[in-house]
């Protein structure tokens, strides 16, 4: 198991701004894809963002022009720079790493961080 330790997130007024990050144990160039999930009270857990291989991303639709995932390979790090703040976009993030076997994947997570956006 792959250690993914998260910092940053907290409180924040609608409008504003949070960075999240996400420090792996190993290097992070073994990944196939790196990213950021969320879940808030009573729903599933979602895609917020994700980094492939070639430095390519993907944003679920609510967040695209608001927030930007970027990677740090020397760091070891991936962030997310969050802007424009909803209430709607309070929720537990989770970093995930994944790892592609074949036709399998494994994925390792972060322990989560609580993001709250008052209105």
């Amino acid at each position: 198991q792959v250690q993914l330790v998260q910092s940053g997130g907290g409180l924040a007024q609608a409008g504003g701004s949070l960075r999240l990050s996400c420090a792996a144990a190993t290097s992070i160039a073994v990944f196939d894809l790196m990213g950021w999930y969320r879940q808030a009270p009573g729903k599933k857990r979602d895609m917020v963002a994700l980094v492939k291989s070639g430095e390519r991303t993907e944003y679920t639709d609510s967040v695209k022009g608001r927030f930007t995932i970027s990677r740090d390979i020397a760091k070891n790090t991936i962030y997310l720079e969050m802007n424009s703040l909803k209430p709607e976009d309070t929720a537990v993030y989770y970093c995930v790493a994944r790892r592609n076997y074949g036709l399998e994947s494994l994925d390792h997570w972060g322990q989560g961080t609580q993001v709250t956006v008052s209105s």
